[in-house]
């Protein structure tokens, strides 16, 4: 999908009057990306995947997929899903220099002027260029001021630019106050002053017009604001369109442009449409929907376990399994995770952060889920079970409108999760 075109469109009906959004399905995890294809297959809605520069890189993050290899990645899922690629785009979220942030300031962003380059080439077409954090040097006891975060910014703009084809250029995402990707432990929040984004936008305006970009200025299409959303591992930080007001409306002073809201997972449906309403166009989740996945799958291991004696299967111990790979190798989750073993262990498994999800590509967790879906593929559910552990995909069977099968119930899970952000944003077709 041409972003460009499509972001032009969103930003002439939001002038009109229409409450046009679009959220992005933040994920690197196969079930997901399915499972939101799925979601907006028949819709003719455009369907955003982005990948983090942590997940995907040029040196394969911890995905360990490169851009090109992640763009193949969803392509073929499209392929396989019958999903339009045509309504496909593809996005890179916190691209900068947050993976080498302890580096020399020069050596990161060489490093991230190439992540940025190699994403571009790759065929993403949606850039959001981050470079909100300290670098190694930078002073610790003081905010970076916006005339760094943006000069570093326009310097990414250019190497994005340098290996951009003419036929299909990125739109820019920017901003000074960008919330860590994954979730964050926070009190109260409070939404970016309206005159620190004005003045964070007009340092970028500058930055990008001194490095002779006015063509990629006129395609910025989105600023990263922290309008008050955030969840922690166990709080969700709903929206108060009210204490947001003021810099929503600030909006209104810069043209053609839209918020981008991070961390807007676990958010209510109202508080999304009343987001998108208010000018936060672009809806950012991910780890909600791999808690989903989590949840479907640790629903569907109770069911298993119902079944395993009168069938004469192996349990898969998929939840064990999951939580002996955390234990094995803490370095994804020990610094969100606190507290003493049993609060541990059930963080592990239930906290919002999900961290559970790097570890799904474990080969012994993608066995275990392996294990889950062969044994009740060759297994009745049933509609007793079904309702006790997964009601709302029961319902779902009631009206004939699911299969009962463990993927296509895995996948509802996550697209349950996906109906209020598709809700909110109710873009135009295309």
């Amino acid at each position: 999908m041409n972003a460009s075109a499509f972001f032009e469109n969103l930003l002439r009906e939001r002038s009109e009057g229409h409450a046009s959004g679009i959220y992005s399905v933040c994920s690197a995890n196969p079930f997901v990306i399915e499972a939101s294809m799925d979601h907006e297959r028949d819709s003719g809605r455009p369907l955003l995947i982005e990948a983090t520069s942590n997940q995907v890189n040029q040196y394969g993050g911890y995905t360990g997929m490169k851009p090109e290899d992640f763009a193949a990645f969803v392509r073929d899922i499209a392929a396989r899903s019958g999903f339009d690629p045509e309504n496909l785009m593809l996005g890179g979220d916190h691209l900068g220099p947050l993976v080498w942030k302890h580096m020399p300031e020069e050596e990161a962003m060489n490093r991230a002027e190439e992540l940025v380059a190699s994403f571009v080439s790759a065929g993403f077409t949606k850039i959001h260029l981050d470079t909100s954090m300290r670098l190694g040097g930078d002073p610790e006891d003081r905010a970076l001021p916006d005339r760094v975060i943006a000069s570093r910014g326009a310097r990414l703009c250019a190497a994005a630019e340098g290996a951009a084809s003419s036929s299909q250029l990125p739109v820019y995402v920017i901003g000074s106050e960008v919330p860590i990707p994954g979730g964050a432990d926070e009190g109260a929040l409070a939404p970016t002053e309206p005159s620190a984004f004005k003045a964070s936008y007009e340092a970028f305006k500058s930055a990008f017009e001194q490095r002779g970009l006015s063509s990629a200025l006129e395609r910025i299409v989105a600023f990263v604001v922290q309008p008050g959303v955030e969840f922690g591992g166990d709080a969700i930080h709903d929206y108060d369109r009210s204490a947001a007001a003021s810099l929503t409306a600030a909006l209104s002073d810069v043209p053609r442009l839209v918020f981008e809201g991070h961390s807007a997972d676990y958010q209510r449906p109202e508080s999304l449409a009343m987001m998108v309403e208010d000018g936060i166009g672009i809806l950012k989740v991910g780890p909600g929907l791999t808690f989903a996945l989590r949840e479907g799958l640790m629903a569907l291991e109770h069911i298993e376990r119902e079944l395993a004696r009168s069938r004469g299967f192996k349990p898969s111990n998929f939840a064990d399994t999951l939580d002996y790979a955390m234990k094995s190798d803490d370095s994804n989750w020990i610094n969100h995770y606190h507290g003493d073993e049993e609060s541990k262990r059930l963080q592990r498994r239930y906290s919002l952060f999900d961290r559970a999800r790097y570890y799904l590509p474990v080969p012994e967790v993608e066995d275990a889920v392996n294990t889950l879906i062969r044994n009740l593929e060759s297994a009745e559910i049933g509609l007793p079970l079904l309702s006790q552990y997964l009601p709302r995909s029961f319902e779902k069977v009631r009206r004939g409108e699911l299969e009962i099968s463990p993927k296509a119930l895995l996948k509802d899970c996550v697209r349950n999760a996906l109906i209020p952000y598709s809700a909110a944003c109710s873009p135009s077709k295309l």
